[in-house]
């Protein structure tokens, strides 16, 4: 870790898991209520979502709890309330762990809980999840951006890209968490037409996502080049022959972007241009998920970093 750089890998780690986490369940609770709350596809997508969810961001809370040195100092952040993005953010935070956990309970088996009772509550829940959700997600790019001293982070935009890598890591975690449990038993064609079936949904909302982090990508480093002065300084560290270059371009724009994204829509292109049949095989859907989320990390690594090495200024 470079001098000068006190935030580490555990921020890192908290800024990626807690915005996939939130990520994985505003995407489960948008397919749920897109579904109606009812058995099919859109289900067993959102459950996939709903179940997992959760875990990414209890740990990377946790890890930033221990990186304060001291992890009972973090309750003294609700002792009070403010318009400070750190008293926010963390209410949010508190909020959605709660309301993930008790999402996740409602599609576990409960033995006195008859089925339109539990879709009821599910459909309840999910409607609370999916803006909460988006709140935590954005709270990790608010974060930095309130920063003004760190010229790398000062920009609008950076709040928009954390959401919407949080949400396309999100999914990506539910694609992948699919293809390791699913089961699919070939002789049973219906079952093998679900798999397919629900892998196109997936598929290709990943790739309407990883299109948008692009766009949304193309529009920082726009935003940064006409602006004058320390931001546009900042935003060199990024571009070819800066520090990070290689990680950024090879690591969040080509293997955690552009490669999932081409491959996504090999397999999702002829469903959606001539109604074809989508039938991308479970390697797929196990592969380019872990490059999804590995891109997802790197963004944050580079993002971090980059407003540490580039800053602060005007102090």
């Amino acid at each position: 870790m470079h001098l000068g750089t006190p935030w580490g890998l555990e921020v890192i780690l908290y800024l990626f898991l807690a915005g996939m986490g939130a990520g994985t369940i505003t995407a489960s609770a948008s397919m749920l209520l897109r579904g109606g709350g009812g058995d099919g596809q859109y289900f067993s997508i959102a459950r996939y979502g709903a179940l997992v969810g959760p875990f990414p961001v209890v740990i990377g809370t946790v890890l930033l709890i221990f990186e304060l040195g001291r992890p009972f100092r973090a309750l003294n952040l609700y002792k009070v309330i403010n318009l400070s993005p750190m008293s926010l953010g963390s209410w949010f935070l508190a909020f959605f762990i709660v309301i993930s956990i008790l999402y996740a309970l409602l599609f576990l088996p409960w033995p006195n809980w008859h089925g339109e009772r539990m879709s009821s509550w599910r459909r309840r829940i999910a409607w609370i999840c999916v803006p909460s959700g988006l709140s935590v997600a954005i709270y990790t790019g608010v974060l930095l951006g309130a920063m003004p001293a760190r010229p790398f982070w000062n920009s609008p935009i950076i709040a928009m890209l954390f959401m919407i890598s949080a949400i396309s890591t999100g999914m990506a975690l539910i694609i992948f968490t699919r293809a390791l449990f699913y089961k699919v038993h070939l002789d049973v064609p219906t079952e093998e037409r679900s798999w397919h079936g629900s892998g196109y949904v997936l598929a290709a909302t990943d790739v309407l996502l990883i299109g948008f982090e692009l766009l949304v990508l193309f529009l920082l480093l726009m935003f940064a080049h006409l602006t004058v002065g320390s931001v546009k300084y900042a935003v060199e560290i990024i571009l070819p022959g800066g520090e990070l270059a290689v990680l950024f371009w090879g690591g969040v724009v080509l293997l955690g972007l552009v490669i999932p994204g081409v491959i996504e829509m090999f397999f999702v292109a002829p469903k959606l241009l001539y109604g074809g049949h989508y039938t991308a095989p479970r390697s797929i859907d196990i592969v380019v998920p872990l490059a999804v989320m590995v891109g997802g990390y790197l963004l944050r690594y580079v993002i971090v970093m980059a407003g540490q090495l580039t800053g602060p200024v005007g102090l």
